[in-house]
């Protein structure tokens, strides 16, 4: 659970204000944008990715207490493991094809029961 920056009381991570101080803890009340904000007489924009890339459309740059935007530069990025190309497109080749694979299986089991007999 994380701490309110202001009164450092431990508040839901879903809170959009903090319950102890009233401290507005998401941006534009919404429970999925977070606001960073800056600790002490420090910027934002100073350890920012954005700022460093010139890529920050923020109005306050670079003076900015608080954003929406904000990416630590100093903390690395998350590393999202890719599933491999090739059974990606073999399971939608057979799930778009899912009809003639199943007329196909049908034809081969019937095919399978008159040689039986």
């Amino acid at each position: 659970m994380p701490n309110c920056p202001r009164c450092h009381q431990p508040v839901k991570t879903q809170a959009v204000t903090c319950p102890h101080c009233r401290q507005v803890l998401k941006a534009h009340g919404h429970p999925g944008i977070p606001l960073h904000r800056a600790a002490g007489k420090e910027y934002l924009c100073d350890s920012c990715t954005y700022h460093a890339d010139d890529t920050c459309t923020y109005p306050q740059r670079p003076l900015a207490k608080e954003c929406t935007l904000y990416h630590n530069r100093f903390q690395p990025e998350p590393q999202v493991i890719q599933p491999l190309k090739t059974d990606r497109s073999l399971r939608f080749w057979f799930e778009r094809n899912l009809t003639w694979v199943l007329l196909l299986g049908l034809l081969g089991v019937s095919f399978l029961i008159t040689l039986m007999r």
